[in-house]
C-alpha cells in the first residue's frame, strides 16, 4: 500500500544510507519491491508501538538499516529459495512435510554428528527437523537451552557455527527443512546486556523491567500468574549487585526483555534474521504470549504482543519471505488462534502454531477410553486461517498441561477439578489400574494443579508392559502409540514426532542423579538415544522394528494422500459412539477421493454405522479400502467393526 507520509520517510532513510554499500549488488530489486510493499505496514505498526517517543524516526531508520544489512548478507542460494517459495506460497501446507523435534546432544551427541544422521531421517521419512535450543547458555542455569547468554554463539558443548552450516547444507540438498529456536521473551542473566545492566549501564537496564523497589512489581504481581510456582515462585527477583528488582517470569535467572523499548525489538529482529541467514527455514519463536507486560493484566496475550509479531513478520517478509515462524504459545484455544494473525486468509503473525489443545485432548481420550472431551474440545477450537497450519504432536520436550476449557469438561459430563485430578493420578501411576509411568511437573499444592512429564512409550504403558514381559500388554501399548500417531498424521497440519518415540524410548530416570536437572522432571523425557537400540529397528519381532516400520509406512502413505494437505479440508463426524473419533478429509483440488479417518479409543471392539455417513456422500459409490493396511475392511450389514485401539484411513475405489 502506498501512503505518502511513511514512504516519504522511507525515501529519506534510503537517501541517508551509503549507496555504495549496496548499489554494487544487482539483486536489490526484490528487496526494494518487498520493502515498498510492506513499508506502510511496518511504519504503521512501529508508530503504534513507539510513535510517542522523541527518537521515533531515528529508531525507524535503525530498523530499515538492519533490514538492508541483513538482506545484503543473505546467501544467493537462500535468496533464490525465497523467490521460489514466493511463487508457490502454499508450499508449507502440503501433506509431504513430516517433522521431528530433538535435542542434538541427546540425539547425536553434538551438532557435528547430526549431519551424519541425515540418512536416518530419510529412512523414516522425516523432512523437517527441529533442533532444540543450541545457543550459548550458562551451565546449570539453562532451562533446557532457553536461558540464552549469547544470541549469536552456539554453545561450545554442542558444536560450532560451522557444524550448523554443514547440517544446513546437508538438509538443503535433501529438501529437509531446518527449524531453529529464537528465545524472544527473555535472556539469561549472564547475557552481555544483563551484565551491562548489572554494571549500571542505563541503556541496558532499559532493555529489561528493572525497578528500585517493590511498588511497581507488587502492582504487576496482583494479576500475574506464577509459571513455575514450585521452583520459581513470583515474577520478580532481587539483584543484590544492582540493588534492584528484575522481572523474571520464568526462572530467576531469565530476565524478561522490555519490548516497550524499540531498541530491544531491533536487536531481536536482527537476531532472528541472523539465524534465517544461517539456513533456518523456520524459526520457532519461544514464549511469544509473554512479549508485552501491562500492569493489571496477566501479562500474556496482550494486544501489543500481537503487534510485535506482525511487525516481526513484515520485516522478515522484506528480507527472507521464504522463512516461516512457529508460535510457541501454549495458551487457551481462543487465544492460540490469534497468533496466526488477523487477516482472513494470510498468516500475518506466525504461519505455524503448536496444537497443544489437540495433544492434551488425545491424552484424555487414552486415559478415559472415550472421545467425549476430545470431540467437545475440538468443536470449541476456532478455525485457523487458510494459509496457516498446525504442528500436531503427541509428545514434545515439554510437559503435558491439562488446560482444557472448564465448559468443555462439563459438557463432556465431568467435574473440571475432579477430572483433572483423575488425569494427574492416572498418568503419574497412582490411579488404580493405571498403565502409565509418568511423574508430576510443577505441582501446586495451593490449587492441586500439576502437569505431567514422561515419554510417550512410558505414558502409553509400554514401559510397564516391557518390564513385565507381558506380550499382550506390549501389543496393546504399541497399538495406543500408533493410534495417537495416526491422528497427528491425518488431522490436518504438520505432524511432529519427538525423537526416540519412533523406537519406543522409555523414561530416563538418570536426571534424578544430576544436580542441575533434579528439580525439573521434564528431563525424564529428554533422552540420550541408545544407537545400539536403534539398530533393533532392523530386527523383526522387536518393539523397535514394529514401531519404526509402522511409522515409516504411515508417513509414506500420508505423503501420497493429497487429502491430508492442510487447506481447512476437514470435517468432524458424529459417530453416535463415544469411543470412536472420526473425521473426513477432502482433497482441496478434488483430484482424488476423500478419506474417512476413524479411531477406536476403547479396549473393546466397536462398530461404526456407515449408514450415518450417507449424508456425507461417503461409501455410496464404491468399495472401501484402508489406505494404511491396503486391505478392504470387513463390513457386516453396513457396520464397520474396529478392533481395540485400532484405526482406519478409508477411501472409496
Amino acid at each position: 500500500m502506498y501512503e505518502q507520509i511513511s514512504h516519504s520517510l522511507l525515501n529519506e532513510i534510503l537517501d541517508e544510507l551509503q549507496p555504495n554499500a549496496y548499489e554494487r549488488r544487482r539483486d536489490l530489486q526484490h528487496f526494494y519491491t518487498r520493502l515498498g510493499a510492506n513499508f506502510y505496514a511496518i511504519h504503521n505498526l512501529f508508530e503504534r508501538l513507539y510513535g510517542q517517543r522523541d527518537d521515533f524516526e531515528l529508531q525507524m531508520q535503525r530498523l530499515v538499516e538492519t533490514l538492508v544489512r541483513k538482506y545484503m548478507h543473505r546467501p544467493r542460494e537462500l535468496k533464490d529459495l525465497d523467490i521460489a517459495r514466493e511463487k508457490d506460497h502454499n508450499w508449507f501446507l502440503s501433506q509431504k512435510w513430516v517433522g521431528m523435534a530433538l535435542y542434538s546432544a541427546g540425539f547425536a551427541g553434538n551438532l557435528r554428528n547430526m549431519a551424519a544422521k541425515t540418512p536416518y531421517f530419510q529412512e523414516l521419512g522425516i523432512n523437517l527437523v527441529h533442533i532444540m535450543p543450541i545457543l550459548k547458555c550458562p551451565v546449570g542455569k539453562s532451562d533446557g537451552g532457553y536461558a540464552v547468554s549469547n544470541f549469536r554463539e552456539i554453545d561450545e558443548r554442542i558444536g560450532t557455527l560451522e557444524d550448523l552450516q554443514t547440517i544446513a547444507d546437508e538438509f538443503g540438498k535433501r529438501d529437509i527443512l531446518l527449524v531453529l529456536d529464537v528465545v524472544v521473551n527473555h535472556t539469561s542473566d549472564e547475557h552481555e546486556w544483563a551484565q551491562k545492566a548489572i554494571a549500571g549501564d542505563k541503556k541496558y537496564q532499559d532493555y529489561y523491567y528493572i525497578f528500585d523497589n517493590r511498588e511497581i512489581p507488587d502492582m504487576y504481581e496482583q494479576s500475574m500468574p506464577e509459571i513455575f510456582p514450585e521452583s520459581s515462585p513470583g515474577n520478580f527477583t532481587w539483584n543484590e549487585t544492582m540493588q534492584k528488582w528484575v522481572m523474571t517470569v520464568f526462572h530467576n535467572y531469565q530476565w524478561d526483555l522490555n519490548y516497550s523499548n524499540p531498541a530491544v525489538f531491533i536487536e531481536m529482529i536482527d537476531v532472528i534474521l541472523f539465524w534465517i541467514n544461517q539456513g533456518a527455514d523456520i524459526i520457532r519463536l519461544d514464549a511469544v504470549a509473554f512479549l508485552w507486560k501491562k500492569i493489571g493484566t496477566t501479562c500474556q496475550n496482550e494486544r501489543e504482543a500481537h503487534l510485535l509479531l506482525q511487525l516481526m513478520k513484515d520485516c522478515c517478509q522484506v528480507v527472507a519471505p521464504g522463512a516461516l515462524f512457529i508460535a510457541e504459545a501454549i495458551v487457551a484455544p481462543v487465544e492460540i488462534i490469534k497468533y496466526f494473525g488477523e487477516d482472513a486468509i494470510i498468516a500475518k503473525e506466525c504461519e505455524i502454531a503448536y496444537n497443544a489443545t489437540f495433544m492434551a485432548l488425545l491424552w484424555d481420550a487414552i486415559a478415559t477410553q472415550n472421545c467425549k472431551l476430545l470431540t467437545q474440545g475440538l468443536k470449541s477450537l476456532p478455525g485457523k486461517l487458510e494459509r496457516a497450519t498446525w504442528l500436531n504432536y503427541v509428545r514434545c520436550h515439554d510437559d503435558i498441561g491439562l488446560g482444557y476449557d472448564d465448559n468443555d469438561i462439563r459438557a463432556a459430563g465431568y467435574d473440571p477439578f475432579a477430572h483433572r485430578q483423575f488425569l494427574i493420578d492416572f498418568y503419574t501411576g497412582s490411579y488404580p489400574g493405571s498403565f502409565a509411568s509418568g511423574v508430576p511437573f510443577m505441582r501446586n499444592d495451593k490449587t492441586g494443579d500439576a502437569r505431567i512429564s514422561g515419554s510417550l512409550a512410558s505414558l502409553a504403558g509400554l514401559e510397564k508392559a516391557a518390564q513385565s514381559g507381558n506380550e499382550q500388554e506390549i501389543r496393546i501399548a504399541i497399538d495406543k502409540i500408533l493410534l495417537l500417531h495416526n491422528l497427528i498424521m491425518a488431522f490436518g497440519g504438520i505432524p511432529l514426532l519427538y525423537y526416540g518415540d519412533e523406537i519406543g524410548t522409555f523414561n530416563d530416570y538418570s536426571y534424578r542423579d544430576d544436580h542441575d536437572k533434579l528439580g525439573d522432571s521434564r528431563w525424564i523425557h529428554r533422552p540420550t538415544i541408545d544407537w545400539q537400540r536403534v539398530e533393533l529397528r532392523k530386527r523383526q519381532g522387536t518393539i523397535e522394528y514394529t514401531l519404526f516400520a509402522a511409522l515409516k509406512k504411515m508417513i509414506a502413505i500420508r505423503k501420497e494422500t493429497t487429502a491430508f494437505a492442510d487447506f481447512n479440508n476437514r470435517h468432524l463426524i458424529d459417530t453416535n459412539n463415544e469411543h470412536l473419533f472420526a473425521f473426513m478429509r477432502f482433497d482441496h483440488n478434488r483430484s482424488s477421493k476423500s478419506v474417512l479417518v476413524v479411531s477406536n479409543f476403547s479396549a473393546e471392539p466397536q462398530t461404526l454405522d456407515l449408514q450415518t455417513l450417507a449424508h456425507e456422500g461417503f461409501g455410496t459409490s464404491g468399495q472401501l479400502i484402508d489406505l494404511y493396511s491396503g486391505q478392504q475392511p470387513v463390513i457386516e450389514e453396513g457396520r464397520l467393526p474396529i478392533q481395540p485401539f485400532h484405526f482406519y484411513w478409508l477411501s472409496e475405489y
